[in-house]
């Protein structure tokens, strides 16, 4: 049998870099749950009227089919989840009667798309979000509060500087209104491209796509210009002479976003009237998120307000999300060595074996370790001790414990210290107790 090759955009990590990816998980988990958010898990699988809801193209969606079935069986409408937030949608209408809101909800799966594998976006990744729903009305101060929760849980990890770039599509769209623009979400979905095509192209599609003057399509561009990191970015766009009842609504919400921002987390959010996110559900703010020096990934965390993505014709459920690329940020710093762990197995002590007669004793003297929650394991072979450091070594183990004649003792493979111990009352130092993340 010839050696496996690995199938491009699905990205499978090392065990020191799997430690990296869980480390990350529990902190992301831990920084929602202070916050006030629920665990939920959807299935893999939603039906594709469901999954095309948000504007994809069938292309990207992986379609359910039974193994060796030529033709369309019963699972042929079923294809794995893209993201989270249409799953998220799908299970608050199943279960709002079972649901208290307004509810808070998180979720760390897997994701599955088949667009074309680059630098940060794969066939297989991992999502973390956050999103909170109400009944009817869901009260713009938690457009504020999603963006600190994220700030929050970011600014624990060792990661390059993050910038959240935020809009609010009401300020586009009042803006777009108010200079005579008719189709505002084509607007919006062409203004999105300017990263991608520039401003002379974004101007032409204005122009031959929206039916724009030439004359609207430069103020477009001159409203996508304006960026700042304090409130002063609304008197930039009341300069532009362009009045809208809805464009006023969206200056103030943003405002309100920047300026909490400001004081709970200086410098992470920034209002940038170029941002638009092309896809058609969402209604208020907007979000994207930068890692310097990475800007080439993209967005590594992007959400937004969202008012009728859940709705059964006489309820609905407005909400507002989040969502961190969790692969999109970790496996390029881990290919590009930025980000390692201290050792590639969670052991803590190898228990040394002196001969095979003495493992059940070995594996008793670990146990007792284990009982008090420190992560050991008993050598593989009876080789000589030197081979066994070098076993631990080579894992990263920073603890070796003999017992020999005079009892139990603890060595240091790192200094060379060896000393007695208390079994039942030796504790290792707190950082070597797990394995830590370091970063370069």
């Amino acid at each position: 049998m010839s050696r496996p090759q690995p199938l491009s955009g699905f990205p499978e990590l090392l065990p020191r870099q799997r430690i990296v990816e869980q480390q990350v998980v529990d902190h992301l988990r831990r920084a929602f749950e202070l916050h006030g958010f629920a665990n939920l898990q959807t299935r893999a699988v939603e039906p594709m009227d469901q999954l095309l809801r948000k504007g994809e193209t069938s292309k990207e969606v992986y379609v359910l089919r039974r193994l060796q079935s030529d033709a369309e069986g019963s699972d042929s409408g079923l294809g794995l989840h893209f993201d989270l937030t249409v799953p998220f949608a799908r299970y608050v209408l199943e279960n709002a009667g079972k649901l208290n809101f307004p509810f808070r909800r998180y979720q760390i799966q897997p994701c599955w798309r088949g667009e074309r594998p680059q630098e940060g976006r794969y066939r297989e990744f991992m999502q973390a979000d956050i999103d909170i729903v109400d009944l009817g009305e869901l009260p713009a101060h938690y457009e504020v509060e999603v963006a600190l929760v994220i700030a929050d849980a970011l600014r624990g990890l060792p990661l390059p500087p993050v910038r959240m770039h935020v809009n609010n599509r009401k300020l586009s769209q009042g803006f777009y209104q108010g200079i005579g623009i008719r189709d505002t979400e084509e607007a919006l979905r062409i203004i999105d491209k300017l990263d991608k095509i520039g401003p002379e192209g974004v101007s032409k599609l204005l122009i031959d796509t929206v039916d724009a003057t030439l004359e609207q399509a430069e103020a477009c561009l001159k409203l996508a210009s304006i960026s700042a990191a304090d409130t002063s970015f609304v008197e930039e766009v009341r300069a532009l002479g362009v009045s809208n009842p809805l464009l006023d609504e969206g200056l103030n919400e943003l405002a309100a976003i920047v300026e909490a921002a400001s004081k709970a987390a200086p410098g992470f959010v920034i209002a940038d009237m170029k941002i638009a996110r092309g896809l058609d559900y969402y209604t208020g703010t907007i979000y994207e998120t930068v890692m310097e020096g990475y800007e080439s990934l993209g967005s590594i965390c992007s959400g937004g307000r969202y008012d009728k993505l859940a709705s059964d014709g006489k309820h609905t459920y407005p909400g507002v999300g989040l969502s961190i690329g969790v692969s999109r940020i970790l496996v390029p710093l881990l290919q590009a060595g930025r980000l390692d762990a201290t050792r590639e197995v969670p052991t803590c002590v190898l228990v040394a074996l002196a001969n095979e007669e003495e493992r059940s004793g070995a594996n008793a003297l670990a146990q007792r370790l284990r009982d008090r929650g420190i992560p050991t394991q008993v050598s593989p072979s009876a080789a000589k001790f030197g081979k066994q450091i070098k076993f631990a070594d080579k894992r990263g183990i920073p603890f070796v414990l003999f017992d020999g004649e005079e009892g139990p003792q603890i060595k240091d493979i790192r200094s060379g210290d060896q000393v007695p111990v208390d079994v039942d009352a030796w504790e290792p130092p707190a950082e070597d107790l797990h394995p830590r993340i370091i970063a370069e």
